[in-house]
């Protein structure tokens, strides 16, 4: 059986028909890891680990003590720490650190036991590369490498869940977590042909996530459906005490509605299940930039959904372009601090020479750090130092507040809005490396949401001349996760898009 083409959903329902067991699923996927190396989307395996995990679930299951997840194989982005695996946010300064516990999302996610008496029971198959610290858009960052992109080797895989996302595109993992800094689930998700989804901020816990940007981190998963990925985020949403932002309400069942109708009434058409439901169309989304492949299979996307009973309407988010700006003042601005405790003293990479505590730590930050993280380093602590902090970092956060006011403008004329999640498919190796700007430029369509704390996800919706998958945006409301998931799952219904594979992933 080709279990690596299977959704979540039907491997669930397989585990519970006792078609497969978790041992045999975690023995299948830890096999195809081993010999999809090629891809580098993995940075640790503990084969004997995840095989001991994947015992306990059917010893669970055989007592009937079980939930819809319990037994299915996950991979964990490596910004999330674990015990039993490497936690390196894939760089020179953690290289080979072992966590002493384990993230809330992990322990969430994976085998009960009297500390997590709630959890899950996914099976751990081991921690993904990505953009080293989570900075990037290419996972071209990562001090071990890129994960190579599966529909073709020599593109990017998108940054920063990289290695998530080739995971689940070339069969190594059902599903991964990842996290969303400024559209590192929605941007890897979409240059991989997958579904991702970024929650609103609070949803799910931070705790044990390596900060980047702590006001702007969050996780989420990164699956082959809409309906994956319900089932997955449902279960990682909790209140978590240990984490200051975490929501008070944050558990849900964000699966509720996918095969629900938008408006539920006694004279419903069947063939429009989205009637009642307004899309707004970003102007500003859709203007120079962005690639006619990509403008084409969105607007095509849209066209679907008319089709389906939504109403396309036109709305505007004037301030998009300066997104860009604000998020690489206040995202450098919170990594300056957040990494300043990486310095060589307690844990991590220490430079093998020098004469006095002063030149330990600048020799053991610049050997251990990248050049984009020592870049992004060097930005912030420029914005919040004295005499530019109200010039910069102020200043930004007051156009923060505008963008996300744009938002809730744009939303009194619709429900979800619409939009490309990048300008243009996957870009060749080393093509942005030499110019970070054009890099950054990437991120004009994903970094809004984040800068407001919206729920926001990715969905394929076709693929490029050559090739190459090309993902569509809906950005919700706050708090709006379930019904974001509804209108995917309905668009994924009258759509393959998600269910084409790479040639090479056999």
């Amino acid at each position: 059986m080709s279990w690596h083409n299977t959704t979540i959903s039907l491997l669930a329902k397989a585990l519970e028909a006792k078609d497969v067991s978790s041992v045999e699923l975690t023995s299948y996927f830890l096999a195809r890891i081993e010999a999809g190396k090629r891809w580098n989307a993995f940075l640790d395996v503990n084969a004997e680990l995840s095989l001991a995990q994947a015992k306990e679930a059917d010893i669970l299951r055989a007592k009937g003590n079980f939930g819809r997840l319990t037994g299915i194989p996950i991979a964990h982005k490596d910004v999330f720490v674990t015990v039993g695996w490497k936690s390196t946010a894939a760089s020179k300064m953690l290289e080979g650190y072992l966590s002493p516990f384990d993230a809330a999302v992990v322990s969430r996610l994976g085998i009960p036991n009297h500390g997590n008496p709630g959890a899950a029971g996914m099976v751990c198959l081991g921690k993904t590369n990505m953009d080293e610290f989570a900075m990037g858009s290419s996972n071209e960052n990562s001090a071990f490498g890129p994960a190579l992109n599966p529909w073709n080797s020599e593109c990017v895989s998108g940054g920063s869940s990289g290695g998530s996302a080739v995971a689940v595109a070339a069969g190594l993992a059902p599903i991964a977590t990842g996290t969303d800094t400024g559209g590192s689930i929605r941007q890897p998700a979409a240059l991989c042909g997958l579904t991702g989804i970024k929650p609103s901020y609070g949803r799910v816990s931070r705790y044990g996530m390596i900060a980047y940007a702590s006001s702007l981190d969050q996780a989420g998963p990164i699956g082959k459906t809409a309906e994956d990925c319900a089932l997955v985020l449902s279960a990682m949403s909790f209140h978590d005490p240990r984490d200051s932002t975490s929501l008070m309400d944050s558990g849900e069942d964000y699966s509720r509605f996918l095969n629900k109708p938008w408006r539920e009434s006694a004279d419903l058409n069947p063939n429009k299940p989205l009637e009642g439901l307004r899309v707004g169309l970003p102007n500003e989304f859709f203007s120079e930039g962005l690639s006619e492949a990509v403008a084409r299979s969105v607007n095509a996307a849209a066209k679907v959904l008319n089709g389906m009973g939504a109403e396309l309407v036109e709305v505007s988010l004037p301030k998009t372009k300066l997104s860009i700006p604000v998020y690489y003042v206040l995202a450098p601005a919170e990594a300056s601090s957040n990494l300043s405790r990486f310095d060589g003293v307690r844990y991590g990479y220490r430079t093998s020479e020098y004469r006095d505590l002063q030149e330990m730590y600048k020799k053991s930050r610049t050997e251990g750090f990248g050049e984009e993280v020592k870049r992004r380093i060097l930005i912030g602590t420029y914005v919040l130092s004295h005499g530019y902090y109200d010039a910069y970092y102020l200043q930004a956060q007051r156009i923060r507040r505008i963008i996300a006011a744009d938002f809730q403008t744009a939303f009194k004329e619709c429900d979800i809005i619409l939009g490309p999640v990048t300008p243009d498919v996957a870009w060749r190796l080393g093509e942005k490396t030499k110019d970070p700007m054009q890099m950054y430029l990437a991120d004009i369509y994903t970094l809004s949401a984040n800068l407001a704390g919206l729920p926001a996800m990715s969905v394929p919706c076709g693929f490029s001349s050559n090739n190459l998958p090309i993902g569509l945006q809906l950005i919700g409301n706050y708090f709006s996760e379930a019904k974001l998931l509804q209108v995917a799952h309905q668009y994924q219904q009258s759509s393959d898009w998600h269910l084409r594979q790479p040639s090479e992933v056999a």
